[in-house]
């Protein structure tokens, strides 16, 4: 049962500001695959709560290029929008691949990648793909628009770092930042659709004619409160020659910066095993699907 007081629709930034100032208590709601289900839940905060729609703001939509080859994705987007565009087919693999996992067809099409990244779940798909795309938060408030990181948005479970009457507008990835890289999403989940992860991986390689890796980044999700990077194998593969040998090691020194959790879908032992392993599988996948 829906507990809902009050259901305002904000045509524009400016009327969402304004009735942000007035309703400071209320949740903003876009595609509703995560909101809805909380209030029908009947979670503590979404009780007896005010809803703002947003689904009609121009600003938060659309996926575009600038002239310096930075690539803006609005907060509206919804997964099955990123899962076809062009724009991410050809310059982000990577996060076609992740957000082509997320749910089922119906949650795709209604779900949003800015309310994915501001739920903070650990688990979340796109999260790992714009942490090793360098993905840049755009959030505005009704005096100011400011630049946050994602590795910095995420403050911990359900929380970011959005302020009073601030909300994301878009995510901004710079042009090398993506090209000339390779990358692969693993989402190791008790089934192959319709669950969360157990533990994910998301790579991120660019190497040189003589296989070489120039640069390597890796993100995990689910392995602790917030998706983490791994900056010790990172920096241990930086000039390494691809083989065997370089990516077992890997996914070896990503022990170092993992703090991995238990829960109810695996113990901390188990996610530790899968930290050594994923990484060197998913360069792997990368590397080969670029041949």
């Amino acid at each position: 049962m829906f507990d809902i007081t009050n259901y305002y629709e904000a045509p524009d930034l400016a009327a969402l500001f304004k009735l942000l100032a007035q309703e400071p208590t209320a949740r903003i709601i876009a595609g509703g695959t995560d909101v809805l289900v909380k209030a029908r839940a009947q979670v503590p905060s979404f009780v007896k709560v005010s809803l703002i729609g947003i689904s009609r703001i121009a600003a938060m939509k659309g996926i575009t290029i600038d002239a310096g080859g930075t690539i803006s994705i609005g907060a509206l987007s919804t997964f099955a929008e990123l899962e076809h565009d062009p724009l991410i087919l050809q310059n982000m693999p990577l996060l076609r691949q992740a957000v082509s996992l997320v749910g089922g067809p119906q949650t795709r099409r209604m779900g949003t990648i800015g309310g994915n990244i501001c739920n903070a779940g650990p688990a979340a798909d796109s999260a790992p793909a714009l942490f090793t795309y360098n993905a840049v938060c755009e959030l505005h408030s009704a005096t100011t628009v400011r630049e946050v990181p994602i590795t910095e948005f995420y403050q911990g479970v359900g929380q970011v770092k959005l302020q009073p009457g601030e909300v994301l507008v878009k995510f901004k990835i710079a042009q090398v930042d993506y090209q000339d890289y390779r990358g692969y999403y693993i989402k190791f989940a008790q089934r192959e659709a319709l669950d969360i992860a157990n533990l994910s991986c998301a790579a991120l390689v660019k190497v040189d004619p003589a296989n070489h890796i120039q640069s390597l980044r890796l993100c995990f999700g689910a392995a602790a409160a917030t998706p983490i990077r791994m900056p010790a194998a990172e920096a241990y593969a930086l000039g390494k020659m691809v083989s065997n040998a370089t990516l077992k090691e890997i996914g070896n020194r990503c022990l170092v910066d993992t703090k991995t959790i238990a829960d109810w879908r695996a113990s901390k032992e188990y996610r530790d095993h899968l930290v050594t392993v994923l990484p060197a599988r998913a360069l792997a996948l990368a590397l080969k699907e670029a041949e």
